[in-house]
């Protein structure tokens, strides 16, 4: 294909998303430099000494690192990026850092673009669901769509996406903790396969209506789960867990009560 003949890809970061990522980009046909400090390029791959030798010559450069070194690998590396090229953050980063690397792109005359990647990586790994907004999203979509990627372009600026993405993760990682933490509680009070069961089962009733049900009775009786969950927070104190969960339940019971 003409495009992977001439494409070039810089991945900053090769652990299980970067890693994935920039196997199957290779895969597919383009040039690959790959940088991560604590993981060797593995085959396919260019393998990079720095973030400015991943970029160097690159069309695209894949920040896939971590949020906390995101502008620090930036900076490292953004100079050396040819004119015309994008840097895209696919970092789990807040709406205000995405916006903080567009600004340091457009002082350095680099197009950016805010990646967000929606699920988990490993399995579909490059064709894992993507959001991208920014300056450069259009131009990210059809370069990492033309190996095969699956590329959702928003309209709206760098923090759009990373907005989308955060919005799911209040919701699901908050459900997801919860869970946890119930089940550690159930096996501590010798109930976990029965909470297992209930939980399977409330989510196989789950429907359209669920979503509203479940709002609309915690505003309704945000009083009396208050107490319900000043009780649970208790019972778990008392078998000698940490009731993160319970008691942040507790107290969004709480404020919502007291507007009532």
């Amino acid at each position: 294909m003409e495009q992977s003949e001439r494409t070039v890809i810089g991945v900053l970061g090769l652990g299980e998303a970067g890693g994935a990522i920039s196997a199957d980009l290779a895969a597919a046909g383009a040039v690959v430099r790959g940088y991560d400090p604590a993981v060797t390029a593995g085959p396919g791959l260019v393998a990079a000494s720095s973030e400015a030798d991943a970029a160097t010559g690159a069309d695209l450069v894949l920040s896939v690192n971590r949020s906390a070194v995101a502008v620090e690998a930036m900076e490292a590396g953004i100079g050396a990026l040819p004119e015309g090229s994008v840097w895209a953050d696919l970092n789990t980063a807040s709406p205000a850092k995405k916006q903080r690397l567009a600004e340091i792109a457009e002082r350095r005359g680099v197009t950016f673009a805010d990646v967000a990647i929606m699920a988990p990586v490993p399995e579909p790994r490059l064709r894992v669901p993507m959001l991208v907004s920014g300056p450069g999203a259009g131009r990210t979509a059809e370069l990492l769509g033309g190996f095969g990627a699956h590329v959702e372009v928003l309209d709206g600026p760098a923090g759009l996406a990373a907005t989308r993405k955060l919005l799911r993760s209040v919701y699901f990682k908050g459900m997801a903790a919860s869970i946890v933490e119930a089940l550690e509680a159930a096996k501590a009070a010798g109930f976990e396969d029965l909470l297992r069961e209930n939980i399977i089962a409330d989510f196989t009733k789950a429907g359209e209506s669920t979503v509203e049900r479940i709002v609309s009775g915690t505003y309704q009786h945000s009083q009396r789960r208050t107490d319900e969950m000043a009780a649970a927070t208790e019972m778990l104190t008392d078998f000698g867990l940490s009731p993160v969960m319970a008691a942040a339940s507790r107290d969004l019971h709480a404020r919502l009560s007291e507007g009532r």
